[in-house]
Order: C-alpha cells, then structure tokens, then sequence
C-alpha cells in the first residue's frame, strides 16, 4: 500500500508512542495536518494547537519533561521556525526530549533564497544533539526512529527535522520502523566496587542530583540509599522533584539565592557523587562552588553519557550508567559501607532555611508561598520562567513526585504558562500552578487561549513588580541608581486573564493573596491572580534596592 510522506510521518509518530503535539499551522506541512485529521480511537494522536511557535515547542519541551519520550512540535519554515527554536535551546540545556518537525521549502525551490527559506540542519547544528532534512518519503521511517533514539539515549535532548513540502506529497511504499526503545546502561560492578571505597575513606562525602534521565525510579532507589548512609542530597538547579523533601538526607537545592550553609557544606567536602547532574554554570554559580579542577576534592561523576563525562570537570571517577540503573543497584548493594550522620544534618539547616520569615513588604511572598504549601495538594506542579519571582518557590515550595517542577534550567523567560498548559493537558487530576513576573508572563500569555481552547484547569499567579526585576537588580549591584531600560509600563492582567474566561483576582496585600489562593483552589478552569509587589524587594534571598545602593 502505498502512502503519503505526510501519513507516513503520522504512522511512525503513533508507533513510537506519540499521543500528542504541539503546532502552529503551516502551509508547508499540510500533508501532516491533514494526516492527522483522520486520527481517531484511543491511539490517536491529539493536535494541540498554538498561538505562537515558541509556546508550542515549549510546550513540547515540559511534555518530554513528564514522560520521558520526545515531545513533539510542528512548526513552519522560516519565522515558524526561528519562533520555536527557543525550545530547543532550553530542551538541550535542560537535557530533555524532544523532537521538532520543520515544514521546508520544496526540494526543487532550495538555494535560490525561496520563500522563507532557511538552511535547518545548519541553523540548528548547534542547538539539538541531530538536525537533518528528510528528502525522500521513503525515508520517513529511518529518520523518524533514528530521531527518536537520538533523543532518548544518552544525555536527552532535542533532534529537529525539515520536512520538503513536496517530500511529504510523494505517494511511496515502505515499511513502518518499530517501537525504539533506548539502551539499558547498567552500572559496572568495577565502579561500584571502587565508589564504596572512595566512601569508606571520606570523612565528608555530599551528593548532587537530578538531570539527565532522571526519573521515579532513579528518585526512589536513590534515596534509599542515599537514607541508608546518611549522605547530604543536595539537587542542581530546579530539580527539587529528584528527591523527595521529606527525605532525612534532602540537604537542598544548588542554583541561583542557595543556603550559604549548603555552600558551605559543598566547598568543605572530600568527596562529591554528582549523578545526572552536569554541575553547570547555573548550579555551580559559574563553576565556583566546586571548581572544574577541584582541588582537595574527590569527584565521581555519573551521567549516561560518555561525552559529558570529564568534558569540563577534571572526574576521579567516571561512571557512565543510566540514572535508574545506578541508583537501584547502589540500593542493592551489599557491601557493608560506614554510615554518615551529615545527611540529618543538612536536613535541619534546610528545613531551617526552607521556613519563611516575614519580610516586611504588603505582600510577603514567602508568607504567600508558605500559605500555599499548607492548602494546595502535595503533588502540585509548579512551572516558572525565569525572572528573581522565582526565586521565593524554589526556597519555600516543597516539590512533590516526579514530575513536579516544570522550570527551564536555561533560564528563558515565557516558559511557565506554555509548561502549566501541557501540564494540564497531560494530567488533568492534578492542580497545576504557572508563577511567572510581569515581563516573563507577557512573553507567552497568549496561550492562555491555548488552554481556554482545550479546557486546561490551571492557575496562574502573575508577580508584577513594574519591571524587570533580575536585571535591575544586576543593574543595582553594578551601576546603583542609574536605571535603563529595566522599567516597564504593564497592562490589567486581571482584565487580561478575563479576555480569555479565567477567573481573576488582583492582590495587593499578604492577606488578599492568601484568600485569592484559597478562592482559586475551589475553582476550576483558568485562575490567574494579578499580584502587585514593590520592586524594593528584590530577590528572596533579602536583596533590595536600598541596600545594594548603600553599599557603596
């Protein structure tokens, strides 16, 4: 029988387990599209359609995030597609899934500088783990599995494809690929056995977690035995849900506003077992908490790929394994190790730590957040751009299971709301939160009409401090009392939220935003709370206007 590419795509897309995308429509993959009009059955793939292309691929970028398998994005050529990438340079720095497909020019128009004509494969060599274009239908299936197991071996990460217009009208005969299914990477006993006596010679061993393929399993077996040692956990930058906080041994997140004590605790240690985790710049505050050279330290780095493995971190000792199959077999070891009692320790200094204090501002979002985790269910999922507002749930909220936190560790701003919007669609019995600032939210509130469109229930809580609140405080740090360009004129984001049927509340005060939580807590569809902050509070790590510009 023979078929379109466009249908062929769409086959291959069904048998490696794709139940949903994300897309902007274009003229250049109209085969797709109309491919996928005849989707029907529990099989089916779900068309979700967008409002701007970089919300799309953001949104398939937090799907990879919660399953594990590529989300999937379809964007047009040209501006369709320079929109979108921004999701794939946050799926590649975040080490997540996904896979976009890129409606191109026809073969025969190529090089003559044709209609919204881009180079893709080039454009995007430096961006995803693959880029390629698929010149012949009968082709699609190779591509399309090679794709796949692209981004799911490995470190994961985004694989783009450019599809001819003409390409996906050609009627060929070929069969489908199977299911890919990535390769078992157990851990070797050698190392093992040579991990176990680098513990038993430390005196003060910590661990950094979350990252590249991480998932429940690799969170449960890795606390069990992490609890059976007494070893310090700490995660790297928004990877709260690789361990759960209630664990004796959770020391804390790395990143950007950490506790000073949790620092403390890294530089002072003998031994660090980073698993998954890159140690970035981002977790290692530019590669100063623990150095690339790290003298008077001993690194164990495991990762699932070998070419993360000492490409930036002198390693003592590489380990490459999958996440999973490190952490149950350290949780089945045997071998008699000494137990540690630092792991309680830095337990109590980040309980400390995570306790809110009052700020002295109308509304106290550390009082707010502290409110929140009390009513809101344990397995909310909380999705962030970037921006300092953050910064008060990554040190009061207490992450739930896996996946909980839906939050760029590339730091690109718009990407709560598209996240909270797959996250509702993906699992709708669960409360879904999106916190974004005022210049964050604007970048993609637009698809707040995505969720209207497919019945999302989610809320979204806007922190509107006039401006752009990092940046200007940088810009304190740096140039005190000279502003540019970091203030900003904002609209009604009550009144914005209503334009598309969520339900609003403005807040100015500690009290109205907790009563705003609660009132949005018992309703359903589209929330959004419109919090008015001063910019005075900069950070909630304390830093505020006054005080950086009496520092000098």
């Amino acid at each position: 029988m023979t078929r379109t590419g466009g249908q062929i795509l769409v086959d291959q897309l069904r048998i490696q387990g794709c139940d949903r995308i994300f897309t902007v429509p274009g003229e250049s993959f109209l085969a797709v599209l109309d491919a996928l009009h005849d989707e029907r059955g529990d099989d089916a793939i779900q068309t979700v359609v967008c409002r701007q292309e970089g919300g799309a691929a953001f949104m398939a970028a937090a799907d990879g995030t919660m399953t594990g398998r590529p989300g999937i994005a379809f964007a047009t050529r040209g501006p369709g597609a320079t929109n979108a990438s921004i999701g794939v340079h946050v799926a590649m720095q975040d080490s997540q899934p996904m896979i976009l497909f890129i409606g191109d020019v026809d073969r025969e128009m190529r090089g003559r500088e044709g209609f919204q004509e881009i180079d893709f494969p080039a454009m995007f060599a430096p961006l995803a783990k693959w880029s390629a274009r698929i010149e012949s239908a009968a082709r699609i299936p190779e591509y399309v599995a090679r794709a796949y197991a692209v981004a799911t071996s490995g470190r994961p990460g985004p694989v783009v494809l450019a599809l001819p217009e003409d390409m996906l009208r050609d009627e060929v005969e070929v069969p489908d690929r199977p299911l890919v299914v990535p390769p078992t990477q157990p851990l070797c006993a050698d190392a093992m056995l040579a991990l176990v006596e680098l513990l038993n010679e430390a005196t003060d061993p910590v661990c950094i977690i979350g990252g590249a393929g991480w998932n429940a399993k690799a969170r449960h077996y890795f606390a069990e035995w992490a609890e059976r040692l007494g070893l310090p956990v700490a995660t790297a930058f928004r990877r709260q849900d690789a361990i759960d906080w209630q664990s004796p041994v959770y020391a804390g997140n790395l990143g950007y506003g950490p506790n000073p004590k949790l620092i403390e605790r890294i530089k002072a240690a003998d031994l660090v077992i980073a698993v998954g985790a890159r140690l970035g710049e981002a977790t290692t505050d530019g590669y100063a908490v623990i150095t690339p050279d790290h003298p008077d330290q001993i690194l164990v780095h495991v990762h699932p790929d070998p070419d993360e493995l000492n490409s930036v971190y002198r390693t003592d000792l590489p380990i490459c394994a999958g996440m999973d199959e490190f952490a149950e077999q350290a949780a089945l070891w045997e071998d008699e190790l000494y137990s540690f009692d630092a792991g309680a320790q830095a337990h109590a200094e980040w309980l400390a730590w995570n306790d809110p204090q009052p700020n002295g501002a109308a509304l106290d979002l550390g009082l707010g957040v502290q409110a929140m985790r009390e009513s809101y269910p344990a397995d909310t999922i909380i999705c962030n751009g970037a921006g300092n507002f953050s910064g008060w749930w990554h040190r009061y909220w207490r992450y739930g299971d896996m996946p909980s936190q839906l939050a760029p560790t590339a730091g690109a701003m718009g990407y709560g709301v598209p996240a909270a919007v797959a996250a509702a669609i993906r699992f709708p019995e669960r409360t879904v939160v999106a916190v974004a600032g005022d210049g964050d939210f604007l970048m993609n509130g637009q698809e707040l009409a995505t969720a209207a469109q497919y019945g999302a229930d989610l809320l979204v809580i806007v922190v509107d401090n006039g401006g752009y609140g990092t940046i200007r405080m940088h810009q304190e740090r740096e140039y005190p009392a000279r502003l540019s360009g970091t203030q900003l004129t904002n609209p009604d984001f009550a009144a914005f939220g209503a334009a598309f049927g969520a339900k609003v509340w403005t807040v100015e005060t500690t009290e109205a935003f907790v009563e705003a939580l609660e009132a949005a807590r018992e309703t359903g569809g589209i929330r959004l709370i419109h919090a008015r902050t001063e910019m005075e509070t900069l950070s909630a790590g304390g830093a505020t206007v006054t005080g950086l510009r009496n520092r000098q």
